[in-house]
């Protein structure tokens, strides 16, 4: 066995340290538009040129687009002028506010929202609950009505998982084969991202929305429109409410933001709801048996513990609850993607 020093230990610690430096350059970069304006350009830009499109320092914006380079979200050309940048495929794709599949939004609510959030992770960890109180000085009781503080901040919310969606969704709702279930009720839809996958997979579908009134409001004005025929909604409060009968129900990274008996507590009540042959769809972010990993996930469980009442889960532990509520017939499909499909059956 090697000794200590056979371990590349100060290199991986830098980097470990300097996560939380890459993840703000980047979140800079999107915020202050950078990305757009190159795409918008159609040509390499100097940074003369884009700290001036974008009313920013000469030498801030030099050094933002040097390390853009290093993180490979920009490419630099030497030229007799002097460099020139312009995008990488990756940020075209997932970084500029134009694209089908911009994550722009989830971004900038990670910047501007969960980081004030884990500047307490100390204490989270200590106490075991969320920070709202520290992070803005409101109630941490109901976390959901922290989230949603406002209507900019529920929209900020509401914008970022329909990013997320649009480049998820697919994948989990086509983990199993969907297309009998024709009435479909997605608790907490939110935005309508995965509502609006789901009708274009299975398009003998209808899906219903289901969400607190004022989540319900902002859907309909910003994110779904009359058009859309096979979308509809529900006003209410999935754990107080009734549930109205259907034959599958979404419950889409709904189960990570409560604990166990707050999880329980509504799948029975789905089960109770849900037509007989019906089920329920769980798409979660799933932990390895052990909580070895994956990373992504483990992270996630940490953002849980800072900002909800909940944690991500094995796949034993959703079918625990799921057996729990009295569904059966329980399958589990891992996509390979951040997000996981759990179907049970009634």
């Amino acid at each position: 066995m090697g000794s200590t020093e056979d371990l590349d230990y100060p290199q991986i610690i830098v980097q470990y340290s300097s996560g939380f430096l890459i993840s703000k350059i980047m979140f800079t970069a999107c915020e202050l538009g950078v990305f757009d304006l190159l795409l918008e350009s159609g040509e390499p830009l100097s940074s003369d040129a884009i700290a001036a499109c974008l009313g920013t320092s000469t030498t801030g914006m030099e050094r933002l687009l040097d390390a853009c380079v290093g993180l490979k979200l920009l490419a630099v050309e030497m030229t007799q002028e002097g460099a020139l940048y312009r995008n990488t495929e990756i940020s075209n794709i997932y970084l500029t506010k134009s694209s089908p599949k911009s994550q722009y939004h989830i971004m900038m609510y990670y910047s501007n929202t969960v980081y004030l959030c884990w500047q307490h992770l100390t204490d989270a960890v200590r106490e075991g609950k969320n920070q709202y109180e520290r992070a803005f000085c409101i109630s941490s009781k109901d976390p959901f009505g922290a989230m949603y503080r406002s209507e900019e901040e529920m929209l900020k919310f509401m914008a970022g998982q329909n990013a997320v969606w649009s480049i998820c969704g697919r994948n989990v709702l086509a983990a199993f084969d969907l297309s009998p279930f024709t009435q479909i009720y997605d608790l907490g839809g939110g935005g309508g991202a995965l509502a609006r996958e789901c009708v274009s997979l299975y398009p003998n579908s209808t899906v219903t929305i289901y969400d607190l009134p004022k989540v319900v409001q902002v859907a309909k004005e910003q994110f779904v429109s009359p058009e859309e025929h096979q979308i509809s909604f529900h006003e209410g409060d999935f754990f107080k409410d009734s549930i109205p009968e259907a034959e599958l129900y979404i419950l889409s990274k709904i189960l990570h933001d409560w604990d166990d008996d707050k999880c329980k507590q509504l799948l029975t009540r789905v089960y109770q709801a849900c037509k007989p042959g019906g089920g329920v769809l769980l798409v979660e972010s799933l932990l390895n048996e052990d909580k070895s990993g994956p990373l992504e996930t483990q992270l996630y469980s940490m953002n849980m513990l800072v900002q909800t009442e909940g944690k991500e889960r094995t796949a034993a532990e959703y079918s625990k609850l799921l057996e729990a509520a009295g569904f059966g017939v329980i399958q589990v499909k891992r996509t390979g993607k951040l997000y996981d499909a759990v179907l049970g059956r009634k």
